[in-house]
């Protein structure tokens, strides 16, 4: 079933950050080949999983989640997609802030992104 964008929910711990306007989280598996001398196709197991993602929003200076995300800041956060409500899917996990850049323009809203790699397991869950 769709889901509708503007149910999506962004906390940094536990305290919602304000005006996300989006955000992405990816997520990737290393694999080794395991391949046998005589198999005519390649084989592969599943390694190590990782994930990264970034968060899209306008600018707060008075918005004190927005503020603690700074490069180098390990966060606890969690990702929404569907909102809050219980049985809502949530991703959760650790992530280091890799990058924060504010954008003006003289006719749009100020912006702020911010990008993570994750640290750690990425739980994929339920509210």
């Amino acid at each position: 079933m769709a889901h509708h964008g503007k149910e999506g929910v962004v906390k940094a711990g536990s305290t919602v950050i304000g005006a996300v306007t989006g955000f992405t989280i990816d997520t990737t598996a290393d694999v080794v080949e395991d391949t046998s001398l005589g198999n005519s196709a390649k084989t592969y197991l599943a390694g190590r999983t990782a994930f990264s993602g970034s968060i899209d929003m306008h600018y707060d200076e008075g918005d004190t989640a927005q503020e603690t995300l700074d490069s180098g800041v390990t966060i606890a956060f969690t990702l929404l997609p569907e909102g809050n409500a219980s049985g809502d899917q949530s991703f959760a996990g650790n992530g280091i802030v890799t990058s924060m850049s504010v954008g003006v323009s003289l006719d749009g809203v100020s912006t702020r992104t911010v990008a993570f790699q994750g640290t750690g397991a990425l739980t994929i869950g339920t509210v």
